[in-house]
C-alpha cells in the first residue's frame, strides 16, 4: 500500500514520526478500536537470522498501538497528551518477510475519557499481535498508555 492510499491518520504519522518513515511502515487500517500496520521486508532491517530485527518489530507494534490511541482519543488532544507508560513484548516464532501488527484497544474509550473527565490520569492497555504473511503469530506486545492531562 502506498502512502497515497494510507488512512489519513497513517499519513499524519508517516509525516510526523521519524521512525515510521525510517522503517517505511504502511498503515493499512486505522480506527478507534483497531489499527493494522505493515513492516515491509527490508534487508537493511534484518537480524542475524534473516528476519526483521527485534527492534524493528517493537517499533512496528508500538506504532500500531499509537495509531489506535490517536484514533480513539484524538478529540482529547487539546486537554491531554497520550504517552506510552510501559511495554512488554514476547517474540514467539521466527519472522520472515513482511510482518503485520494488529493493535486493539484494551478498554472502552468512553471509560478512559470518563476517568479523564473525573480529573484522573487514566491508563489503558493496547494489545498487539505481530504476524507473518502465512498468519503465524511471531510476536505479541502489550503497551500500557496514559492520557496525561495538560497543565
Amino acid at each position: 500500500m502506498s502512502a497515497q492510499t494510507q488512512p489519513p491518520l497513517g499519513d499524519m504519522m508517516t509525516q510526523t514520526v521519524p521512525m515510521v518513515r525510517t522503517l517505511n511502515l504502511e498503515f493499512t487500517e486505522v480506527g478507534a478500536e483497531r489499527a493494522v500496520v505493515v513492516l515491509p521486508d527490508q534487508g537493511a532491517f534484518h537480524n542475524h537470522v534473516g528476519g526483521p530485527h527485534a527492534g524493528a518489530m517493537f517499533t512496528l507494534a508500538e506504532s500500531a498501538s499509537g495509531a489506535v490511541v490517536l484514533a480513539a482519543f484524538g478529540e482529547q488532544l487539546s486537554r491531554a497528551v497520550p504517552l506510552a507508560v510501559r511495554a512488554e513484548i514476547g517474540y514467539r516464532k521466527l519472522a520472515k518477510g513482511p510482518v503485520t501488527a494488529t493493535a486493539e484497544l484494551g478498554r472502552a474509550a468512553a471509560d478512559v475519557v470518563a476517568e479523564l473527565d473525573a480529573g484522573e490520569r487514566p491508563e489503558f492497555p493496547v494489545r498487539v499481535s505481530i504476524a507473518r504473511e502465512d498468519g503465524a503469530v511471531t510476536g505479541e506486545m502489550t503497551i500500557v498508555w496514559t492520557l496525561r492531562p495538560n497543565a
